[in-house]
């Protein structure tokens, strides 16, 4: 199965202009994301790209010496930006991950899962992560959502992993909490990670599909999937040492490099491995 992880990076972000190019402890959001896909790509066999839209981004590429291909400026998400940049490739791949260009504690572990639960020949057009919350991490997920409500995604699967909805709400509805807290440490409640492979259809399928009424309620893209009949897998992965959403603000950018401090640099880890 040949496979290509996309850093998408795009210079004009509304909520934080020139983001990729921005310091975090001493490297570029794009240096740290792209060294993520750098050791996952050498791991798995993959080819890795990022996606860029503007000359700055292209510059910068040159100088720390990784692949890019221009993409335009004008496309909608980052998805979109994965295709297009698997299609510039020149290449037939098989299986495109999109790893967002915001997500500099992304665990290489991840990556590598989801290319290999691919390769494993699981029925499914969309591979994605989920942790399994312990009751405390529960309790922290349902005190955040009071103050961000639309911040935290949840999933719910079977037991193979087969994704039956994504909500910003936490699902499922939990009764008789009281005795499932007693009887395991570990609640009902899956977590989801923003991290995604596709299939070439099913990419293809959702640039060229309208927004969904789902995805649009929720501000959920995978949704766009199940409601075009593609199937999800959930792929159940460990919690990351560093956990973070993304860096999608300046104050994320503080937050990102407060966790580095404390916890220490990935970048220089991974580096390591290289």
């Amino acid at each position: 199965m040949k496979t290509l992880i996309v850093v998408p990076a795009r210079l004009g972000s509304t909520r934080f202009p020139g983001k990729p190019l921005h310091l975090i402890a001493g490297k570029t959001l794009l240096a740290r994301v792209a060294q993520i896909a750098k050791v996952a790509a050498k791991r798995t066999g993959a080819d890795y790209v990022v996606a860029v839209d503007s000359e700055e981004v292209s510059n910068h590429c040159r100088e720390l010496d990784l692949p890019y291909v221009m993409t335009a400026p004008e496309l909608p998400s980052g998805t979109d930006r994965a295709l297009a940049a698997a299609l510039a490739m020149g290449q037939a791949y098989d299986f495109v991950l999109n790893l967002q260009g915001d997500a500099p504690f992304t665990p290489v572990a991840h990556v590598e899962r989801l290319i290999v639960a691919a390769q494993s020949g699981i029925a499914a057009d969309v591979f994605t992560p989920v942790i399994q919350l312990d009751w405390e991490a529960l309790d922290v997920l349902r005190a955040h959502k009071q103050e961000q409500p639309f911040s935290g995604t949840t999933c719910v699967r079977d037991a193979a992993g087969r994704a039956f909805w994504f909500s910003k709400n936490i699902l499922p509805a939990i009764r008789k909490e009281e005795v499932l807290r007693e009887k395991s440490l570990l609640s009902p409640v899956f977590r989801h990670i923003g991290l995604y492979g596709y299939t070439m259809a099913a990419l293809k399928n959702f640039t060229s599909s309208g927004v969904g009424h789902y995805e649009t309620l929720e501000g959920l893209e995978q949704l766009r999937f199940l409601e075009n009949g593609f199937a999800i897998h959930a792929e159940l992965v460990d919690a990351p040492k560093l956990s973070m959403s993304g860096v999608d603000t300046p104050a994320d950018a503080v937050m990102a490099e407060k966790l580095i401090g404390e916890l220490g640099d990935p970048y220089e880890e991974l580096e390591a491995l290289l």
